[in-house]
């Protein structure tokens, strides 16, 4: 519970909330920054707060940081409304993790160093007549295929991307965004402020070093990263909904022009009341599941089930509070506002609430894993 924590890790807590409270808050409300410039200044304040690189591999020069203690400053930044600013961790490997040889040399070590930018090319489009396939050719790999919703596709050198190797199985691999081959035929931004890519690949030669480890590898590969994502959206959520009860604690203790304040209405409490219910629950059980991935258990099953929970849970926070303050709420640039369609995507990274419903209970029911 985040009551027990050890005195490392309250350390910790407090000193990403004094980071957040002195620091990324007002950069993050300065109107006169640049996103490039605000970034730069986020980084430099996580660096020497040590958090940017509680991401990355300790022979990087991180600190490798565990899943409780990376719940914990997830957690903390949630509840100053900072989950979404860029620049307060570094590039993390990703599926990129114990690469080596020219893959290593070439992606893993600059993108860490910050000097190159990956993508993660996992989704295919709804009506794509097969996988993003791929043939060996000797020393090389032939790619042909598409992928949706590339995250910073656009803007990235290389997209991690899962491919079917005929006769081998799926594999991660990488592919330069430059290639030969390579083309990105759109791109769009969604509702909460991120912007995507759809791209496709002609007859793409990549040098079979590029492969991630061994085909057939790829898809464990892919959803561990999507895993470790999961748990992180749900740490963000609980400590977004901490903010969200504090944003509407302070309204409803405010003078109301009624002549007295909206919290003393029996109604009112009692939406406050399910806010707070809905917020210990989820607080709880994510730092339930940060323990047992921390001892080294297998929480695939735990992690979904905390993803769904908790960002259903924050949209409906976010609902009720946008109810509760009433219309002001509703206007562009409310803080609510720009909240409520941040939360909103939140249910479909990473796996839509209803398929992870259905992989919860084929891990359960099929493959007799998970607890309650």
């Amino acid at each position: 519970m985040p009551e027990s924590l050890s005195p490392e890790l309250n350390a910790l807590r407090d000193r990403v909330h004094a980071l957040a409270r002195d620091t990324l808050v007002p950069l993050a409300q300065d109107e006169t920054l640049e996103a490039p410039e605000r970034r730069k200044l986020v980084r430099e304040a996580s660096q020497a707060a040590g958090v940017f690189r509680m991401t990355q591999p300790k022979e990087f020069g991180g600190s490798a940081a565990g899943p409780l203690a990376m719940t914990v400053v997830r957690d903390t930044l949630g509840s100053h409304n900072l989950s979404h600013l860029g620049g307060v961790f570094g590039p993390g490997p990703g599926v990129l993790g114990g690469a080596q040889g020219p893959a290593r040399e070439r992606y893993l070590e600059p993108m860490l160093a910050g000097e190159k930018r990956g993508a993660f090319g996992f989704t295919e489009p709804d009506k794509a007549e097969r996988a993003t396939w791929g043939r060996l050719d000797g020393e090389a790999l032939v790619v042909n295929g598409q992928k949706s919703y590339v995250t910073g596709g656009a803007e990235a050198d290389f997209i991690n991307t899962l491919v079917e190797v005929e006769g081998r199985g799926p594999a991660m691999v990488i592919i330069d965004r430059e290639a030969p081959g390579v083309e990105i035929t759109a791109t769009f931004g969604s509702m909460d402020g991120t912007h995507h890519a759809y791209i496709e690949f002609h007859d793409v030669a990549v040098p079979a070093s590029n492969i991630i480890g061994q085909p057939g590898e790829g898809l464990p590969r892919a959803m561990r990263q999507i895993g470790d994502t999961r748990l992180a959206f749900a740490a963000e959520s609980v400590g977004l909904a901490r903010w969200v009860i504090d944003f509407v604690t302070d309204h409803l203790e405010a003078p109301h022009r009624s002549g007295s304040p909206l919290g003393s209405r029996e109604g009112v409490r009692l939406r406050y009341s399910d806010m707070r219910i809905r917020a210990f629950a989820a607080r709880s059980m994510v730092y339930r599941t940060a323990r047992l991935a921390e001892a080294g258990e297998n929480v695939i099953n735990e992690g979904i089930a905390c993803k769904v929970f908790a960002t259903e849970a924050i949209g409906e926070l976010v609902d009720t509070a946008i109810q509760l303050v009433g219309g002001t709420a509703l206007r562009v640039g409310h803080p609510l506002e720009g909240l409520y369609l941040r939360v909103r995507a939140m249910r479909l990274a990473e796996g839509a609430s209803d398929i992870l419903r259905l992989n919860l209970a084929r891990g359960r029911l099929d493959l007799n894993k998970g607890r309650i």
